[in-house]
């Protein structure tokens, strides 16, 4: 994990939540899940690990809590499924949108870091007086492992 307990507490602190453990354990979990995108069915199964007695309900209160506090990032990858990411405040810099390349050959979903839409999105608000809060660019395509091995779909 790469951030400490003690900063997960600060963190929801700063936030005005009560720091319990379902709270800690849900942040914990998607630190240690970054390169995944949890539904709220995995985090509960990789929490229970440690915490059996939860329940699937507090993990739903848990996430919700915690997206409204935007300390997770719930994306929609067309799959049927909402899907929970630790939020990127967690680099200690102002928050950078992150982008994702998703397979439609084997599903695997890769993240892209680089913004590209800053300069649209302050085009937009000198054009139209919008200001853009936040967005979300999802790419469909095919990974590099699924081009090599020929598969097409």
């Amino acid at each position: 994990m790469s951030i400490s307990k003690e900063k997960f507490k600060e963190m929801l602190r700063e936030k005005g939540l009560k720091v319990t453990n379902q709270r800690i354990l849900v942040l914990e979990v998607l630190a240690d899940h970054r390169d995944k995108h949890l539904t709220a069915e995995d985090i509960y199964e990789l929490v229970r690990e440690d915490y059996p007695e939860i329940g699937l309900a507090t993990i739903y209160r848990t996430v919700q809590l915690l997206l409204e506090m935007q300390l997770v990032d719930r994306i929609s990858l067309d799959d049927g499924c909402a899907r929970y990411e630790i939020g990127e405040f967690f680099d200690g810099e102002e928050r950078h949108h992150h982008h994702h390349l998703i397979c439609r050959t084997c599903g695997k979903i890769l993240p892209f870091k680089d913004d590209l839409l800053e300069d649209l999105e302050d085009k937009i608000e000198d054009t139209t007086g919008f200001h853009v809060l936040d967005h979300e660019l999802k790419f469909y395509g095919q990974c590099r492992e699924c081009q090599k091995r020929g598969r097409k779909k």
